[in-house]
């Protein structure tokens, strides 16, 4: 469902994405390129700031945002994926927050009030608040970064784990043509 905020904003989506019928877009969003939005996903902008502005939440080229995830900015903040992200199953990204370029995050995560840097992987059931995450940083499942601090204990993504957030991205990407062509059919 593509919905119109408040403010009268309505989201603006690309000819070659795919968005779910049973996902919610609402507001001042910004769906680029061959991007998959999956089942029961919520993208929705449309808190202000105290001079009555937000800024969007833009979804990169080739990006995935994956069954129930939930998109959504606090008073007015936006939040960017970069191109070639995955956002995983049920996971929560709440601005203000910038997720990079070929980032994976994984099942249940909750990004807050951060950024991630490109080609970084934040694995299954992860918290990362209020930090800037470097490029290429791989934070192991169930961990909580919260500072600069927690990040001096995490290591730097392998050539594995990388592989492995490209595959996701693909099948994604695969899956975006597949709807696209049959989506006359529901």
């Amino acid at each position: 469902m593509i919905r119109r905020n408040p403010s009268g904003h309505i989201p603006q989506i690309h000819e070659t994405a795919f968005v779910d019928p049973t996902a919610i877009l609402c507001g001042k969003v910004i769906v680029m390129e061959h991007v998959f939005i999956g089942p029961y996903a919520v993208i929705r902008a449309d808190e202000v700031d105290e001079n009555g502005e937000m800024e969007p939440i833009v979804i990169g080229a080739d990006s995935n945002i994956q069954d129930g995830v939930v998109i959504h900015c606090k008073a007015g903040g936006g939040v960017v994926i970069g191109s070639g992200t995955s956002i995983a199953h049920r996971s929560i990204v709440h601005g203000p927050c910038t997720v990079g370029d070929n980032v994976f995050i994984g099942f249940n995560s909750v990004l807050f009030n951060c950024a991630v840097g490109d080609g970084s992987v934040v694995r299954h059931n992860s918290v990362v608040e209020g930090c800037n995450v470097p490029p290429g940083f791989y934070i192991p499942s169930t961990s909580n970064i919260h500072s600069d601090a927690d990040l001096a204990t995490i290591q730097r993504v392998t050539p594995d784990q990388a592989g492995f957030s490209e595959s996701v991205a693909q099948a994604n990407h695969e899956l975006v043509k597949g709807y696209k062509r049959i989506r006359n059919e529901f």
